[in-house]
């Protein structure tokens, strides 16, 4: 099942505005549930340090900053999406 025609042949190119269109669900959700702009700063310097690690990370690894850009926000959105 897997490669009769489900997944491509070889590696697909994912462009910058995917991975963005695929966060704005957890970003609707946090504000939608968040009322209080305190919390909401708070929420928001946690998505971020932990998009900065997450980068740092992957560079130390030797990844493109591409891959590491991409991964690290697809680690965050994974993440904050987890309890949901």
């Amino acid at each position: 099942m897997w490669h009769e025609r489900v997944l491509p042949m070889g590696p697909e190119r994912i462009r910058f505005w995917t991975v963005v269109r695929g966060s704005l669900r957890p970003i609707l959700v946090w504000t939608g549930v968040v009322y209080n702009p305190l919390v909401a700063l708070v929420l928001g310097g946690l998505f971020t340090m932990s998009f900065i690690v997450g980068f740092g990370l992957r560079r130390r690894a030797r990844h493109s900053v591409r891959c590491s850009v991409y991964g690290a926000m697809g680690g965050v959105l994974d993440k904050s999406m987890a309890g949901f």
